[in-house]
């Protein structure tokens, strides 16, 4: 028992500060998806004033398409992404148009009970199609890893791709939005659909395109979230998804910063909290993290308040 006490913690006294970088790095990548995922949430929800509860089972069609494009078909990483962007894409302008656009004038409620049974049917389908059994995933950069500081500390080389992808698309997005027409479209729709369609734009067009967008981000998201975890199964999608949509809330849904923000700051606190309190809790701690920023600032960290004329 005396040599027992006398063990030295190694993450304490033996590079600690080099474990919790790695930590902090690693919840820096996991942050990083649910950024990429939650600008999909909050572009759709910006612009349509709709939440799209379907979104996360759009990643699951995406990690699938790409799996068996690399498995399967053996084509290159590059190939594989691309073609799961053009189906994700694909299938997102499909379901606007299907399951959303004649329900452009219902209520709320109605809205989201048919986003929720697009998740359900997406499910369901991908459990006929390819079981409900998990397929494992292969890294598009492999296993291999980053070692710094004498080997003290090791990145994986999926999580420096991670961050850099949001970050570059980041900022291509936030250049689309603020310098092209069809982002200035989205911008006028944002603010009111009615003054948009005066104005000439087409709200059903430019609505379409802000699901091809967000879906294509989701597909993207789904590559990089299956090659950190590499397991693909129907219900893939369902807490990413819903992360993801926290993340948003988190940093104020409709904010395309708000989303990059908050995507960032939730992977943190949940990789933070797996390593140094519970990895039970850790969800739960994510979600009280949630409740407190919201009773503090409702509109989440970047989140504007917007006062409605009745």
């Amino acid at each position: 028992m005396a040599e027992a006490v006398k063990q030295p913690l190694p993450v304490l006294v033996i590079g600690g500060s080099m474990v919790f970088l790695s930590y902090l790095i690693t919840g820096i990548g996991l942050g990083s998806v649910y950024a990429i995922i939650a600008l999909g949430y909050s572009m759709v929800y910006g612009i349509a004033k709709m939440l799209n509860f379907a979104h996360g089972d759009v990643i699951m069609i995406g990690a699938y398409v790409a799996f068996f494009a690399l498995s399967r078909y053996n084509l290159p990483a590059v190939a594989a992404v691309l073609l799961a962007i053009a189906v994700c894409t694909t299938l997102g302008v499909l379901i606007e148009r299907l399951a959303y656009k004649p329900l452009r004038q219902a209520t709320s409620l109605s809205v989201l009970i048919t986003a929720i049974g697009v998740s359900y049917f997406l499910q369901n389908m991908a459990q006929l199609l390819w079981s409900s059994s998990p397929k494992i995933f292969s890294s598009i950069v492999g296993n291999r890893s980053l070692t710094l500081f004498d080997g003290k500390m090791s990145i994986a080389y999926i999580n420096i791709l991670t961050i850099i992808t949001c970050i570059v698309i980041m900022i291509v997005l936030t250049l689309f939005i603020n310098n092209t027409k069809i982002g200035r479209a989205m911008r006028a729709c944002s603010e009111d659909k009615d003054a948009a369609k005066l104005m000439g734009i087409n709200v059903n067009k430019t609505i379409s395109i802000t699901f091809a967008i967000g879906s294509g981000l989701a597909a993207i998201a789904s590559v990089l979230l299956c090659s950190t975890y590499p397991s693909v199964y129907p219900t893939l999608g369902s807490m990413p998804g819903i992360k993801a949509f926290t993340a948003a809330v988190f940093g104020g849904i409709g904010s395309i910063p708000g989303a990059f923000v908050g995507g960032l700051l939730l992977g943190i606190i949940e990789n933070l909290s797996k390593a140094y309190i519970s990895t039970q809790l850790s969800d739960a701690i994510v979600f009280a993290v949630l409740i407190i920023v919201l009773l503090i600032k409702p509109t989440g960290i970047l989140g504007k308040k917007v006062n409605e004329k009745v």
